[in-house]
């Protein structure tokens, strides 16, 4: 834990990886295990931030001194660890600042739901000096394509920025099935999320859902088939596919939104998959300016 020591007082100097953190958040982090109510409890009391008591929303910076109390909790029994292979991904691009991967289908983001492990726990494995390492964005876990990683706390907070604000251009390649007629094509239809009955995440489109806007492409065209690059302009969950499947225009392959029956045609043909792919995301560099696509 970074030579942190629940049984004694501890000083932390905070560094690139703690930088612009939130400081409950960076307790979390340091004090896994501890519950978020008795660390709440601490953060009121005894924890210092340069020998003076801060709000749990102060963002920490460089060079700041964390002072941390003894921390007492019950040990909790022992549960075995689930083995996470350390594996590098194909790597498009790397700096000090980030790292660009080309994320093959039917591999998790992150582990959770069922999943044990993903990129990022395979990717932190695979580096393990690595300070720093968190995801910028999410896939679907049958998308491919291109994902990025922060190595740098101020790289991160300033990539969310840049999506939040809409200044980067993400574009997929999608395979559809169905003969797809306009060359270029606005679709705005607002998204619901919502749980089945089995508990499983699902999106519809819905009036009082949260907006949601893509411009699709025509590529090609093949009898029964259309190739089309969806650009976003919003960001919501399953977005390229439920426009699509609410269209008519299911993707190939996709086993929530998409033709069952054409599936399993397209599985007997070996094609396993679903196609989505993310081809190419383009913004200019969190910290130097640097355009890069």
């Amino acid at each position: 834990m970074n030579g942190l020591s629940k049984e004694s007082v501890t000083f932390l100097e905070i560094d690139e990886s703690g930088e612009l953190q939130r400081i409950d958040n960076f307790l979390f982090r340091y004090l896994k295990g501890v519950p978020k109510s008795h660390i709440y409890r601490i953060l009121r009391g005894e924890v210092r931030v340069n020998k003076k008591r801060v709000n749990q929303t102060y963002r920490l910076k460089l060079g700041d001194v964390v002072r941390i109390p003894p921390i007492r909790v019950a040990e909790k029994e022992a549960v075995p660890q689930t083995y996470i292979p350390a594996v590098e991904l194909p790597i498009l691009y790397e700096d000090d600042a980030l790292v660009v991967l080309n994320k093959p289908s039917g591999l998790a983001v992150h582990g959770g739901s069922g999943v044990s492990f993903g990129v990022i726990e395979q990717m932190r494995r695979a580096r393990p000096a690595a300070k720093f390492l968190e995801l910028v964005h999410r896939l679907d876990r049958e998308t491919s394509g291109v994902l990025l990683l922060a190595k740098k706390r101020s790289a991160l907070t300033a990539m969310h920025e840049i999506m939040r604000e809409g200044m980067s251009d993400k574009r997929y390649l999608t395979l559809v099935l169905g003969q797809w007629h306009n060359a270029r094509q606005h679709v705005k239809l607002p998204l619901f999320k919502f749980d089945t009955p089995e508990g499983e995440k699902r999106v519809m489109v819905r009036d009082d859902g949260k907006s949601a806007h893509t411009i699709f492409t025509l590529q090609k065209s093949w009898p029964g088939y259309s190739l089309l690059e969806a650009e976003l302009k919003t960001g919501r969950t399953h977005q390229i596919r439920v426009h699509l499947s609410h269209l008519g225009f299911p993707i190939a392959g996709d086993d929530k939104y998409g033709d069952f029956a054409r599936n399993r045609e397209l599985m007997k043909q070996g094609l396993k998959r679903m196609f989505l792919h993310a081809h190419s995301i383009s913004f200019n560099h969190p910290l130097t300016g640097e355009s890069l696509q």
